[in-house]
């Protein structure tokens, strides 16, 4: 059997659905061993990089690796960013790259460039397979790489000359990663700190839903009674009028949340990843810390850890609520938590909306009215990313994928693609600005080969509007950031599929109403909203 059959063996044995890349001279023998599989489909797409985000994406949702492939060269350059992505987002992707033949690798050669370096930086693992009998086991230990906490991306370079190669190796078999929970004396020093404080705030990341801890954080936080704050990327942990909820954190600007971490006296941080928001951002006063998470805390002045517990987040959480902890009720003085929904625009709204404007905000609140509990919104990255972590509640976790590690534009609309296919009965909406769109907007080609229904709201401004806004704060005017936009309803219809144009809300929530259960393919809505 040629080396690339046993490599696509070796991947239904990992239990791949998908893969997502494009084709290229040095990789047609994978693609080849993929047409043979009856049990992954070849999801072939428009750009390299929208692959990446797509197996980004997919992997978040369906708790399973992403697959993603590219060839050599510009194919391998233009899937770094999503790599990178996934990267800083620690999601597990597995990503395969064609490669020159070793005979080319020693001497400048057309396209060439060595990949195992260039990924160095950005995956977990970075690998070149020298060796054809050495598939299965690489293959192996990047899925297990990618999946383990904090999970990231593998990267497998190819070379040409392999592939045809015959060998007789079979995929080995797929083991459980390891579970350890702390010890009991790191319990009991952490039951001891939380006894001996009397203001404990507690700060929630994404390592919690990325582990299925909710369920038991939650009975913890029922438990201490004392108020709550998640990150960007774990918003849903708690209902939206929950009485300790006190929505997110981590913003540049006007972060409300801090006046309540100040007034703590000690910060319970669980499953926490620092590239979302820097200690120092939020922890000036530098309070104790009670860390607890898959991983030891890293050293920084700003977090300063009194003790941790390090181990599976679901089944230290288990222990711990299987402890005596101490009720630590209190409410954070100015009445912080109103202030905040006042703030953050958390509000309901009225079942009438002809009098509202049509702003960001309320088109938030009226996809939160509209949608149901398993509607998955995907953010891309500008100025309305800001507003969708201070103002959108999802009615559960994992139902909002917002990009923070890496932050880049482009990850909306082919992100859409990877949940749905993840979640194929769930409601999807992809909200981008213009300038976000049109970076992978081919990919609608994709969804709609694919037999795909989603929703894309293109917020149409002209400009990035996230950059307009500093540079007028900075210099008082702005340069380089404004653009002119096709007509997006004209560029729906090219490619086959329906598009709306609007600009008040009213018409905004019948076309919403209309499109967001039933299965008609994708659809776009241009909103012209107002500043």
């Amino acid at each position: 059997m040629k080396v690339t059959d046993v490599l696509v063996q070796c991947l239904e044995n990992e239990d791949v659905e998908f893969v997502f890349g494009m084709v290229g001279k040095e990789t047609i023998d994978f693609a080849d061993s993929l047409s043979k599989s009856e049990k992954i489909q070849f999801v072939n797409v428009r750009h390299e990089q929208g692959a990446a985000f797509m197996a980004d994406v997919y992997g978040r949702l369906s708790k399973k690796v992403g697959v993603c492939f590219a060839t050599l060269g510009p194919g391998a350059t233009n899937l770094i960013t999503g790599i990178a992505s996934a990267h800083l987002d620690h999601s597990s992707v597995v990503t395969l790259l064609g490669q020159a033949g070793v005979e080319r690798q020693h001497k400048e050669s057309h396209q060439y460039i060595d990949l195992v370096k260039l990924l160095e930086p950005v995956t977990k693992m970075s690998t070149q397979i020298l060796e054809s009998q050495s598939v299965p086991a690489i293959i192996r230990k990047a899925f297990h790489t990618a999946k383990m906490e904090k999970p990231g991306p593998a990267a497998i370079v190819m070379p040409e000359n392999f592939s045809t190669q015959m060998i007789a190796n079979k995929p080995l078999p797929v083991t459980e990663l390891p579970e350890s929970v702390p010890p009991s004396e790191a319990i009991k020093a952490s039951i001891h700190l939380i006894k001996n404080h009397i203001k404990p705030f507690l700060i929630i990341g994404n390592g919690v839903i990325r582990q299925n801890a909710v369920p038991e954080l939650q009975t913890l936080i029922e438990t201490l009674q004392a108020p709550v704050t998640n990150s960007f990327m774990s918003k849903g942990i708690l209902p939206k009028n929950h009485p300790l909820n006190y929505y997110t954190f981590g913003f540049n600007e006007n972060d409300e949340v801090l006046t309540g971490l100040e007034e703590a006296d000690l910060l319970i941080v669980i499953g926490f990843d620092f590239v979302e928001q820097l200690p120092k951002d939020w922890n000036k006063q530098k309070r104790p810390i009670l860390h607890i998470d898959t991983l030891p805390a890293e050293i920084n002045e700003f977090y300063p850890v009194k003790a941790e517990l390090i181990g599976n987040l679901k089944k230290t959480l288990q222990l711990l609520n299987q402890t005596e902890i101490p009720a630590k009720p209190w409410e954070p003085s100015g009445n912080l938590q109103k202030k905040i929904k006042e703030a953050y625009q958390i509000t309901q709204m009225p079942n009438n909306p002809n009098a509202l404007p049509f702003t960001i905000e309320n088109v938030l609140q009226s996809i939160e009215n509209i949608s149901s509990e398993d509607t998955i919104l995907i953010s891309d990255v500008g100025a309305h990313k800001v507003s969708i972590a201070r103002t959108y509640q999802p009615k559960k976790p994992n139902r909002l994928i917002i990009s923070n590690g890496l932050a880049s534009m482009g990850i909306a609309i082919p992100g859409s693609i990877g949940a749905k296919l993840a979640c194929p009965k769930d409601p999807v909406i992809a909200i981008t600005g213009d300038g976000g769109a049109l970076m992978n907007f081919a990919e609608i080609e994709t969804a709609k080969r694919l037999g795909l229904s989603f929703i894309i709201i293109v917020l149409n401004d002209w400009m990035l509007k996230l950059e307009v806004q500093q540079m007028n704060k900075k210099f008082g005017t702005s340069y380089g950031v404004t653009f002119q936009n096709p007509d997006f309803v004209q560029l729906a219809a090219s490619f086959g599929i329906q598009g709306f144009r609007t600009d008040n809300l009213v018409e905004f929530e019948h076309i919403l109403k209309e499109n967001l259960d039933s299965p008609k393919g994708i659809i776009i809505i241009d909103a012209t909203l107002q500043n």
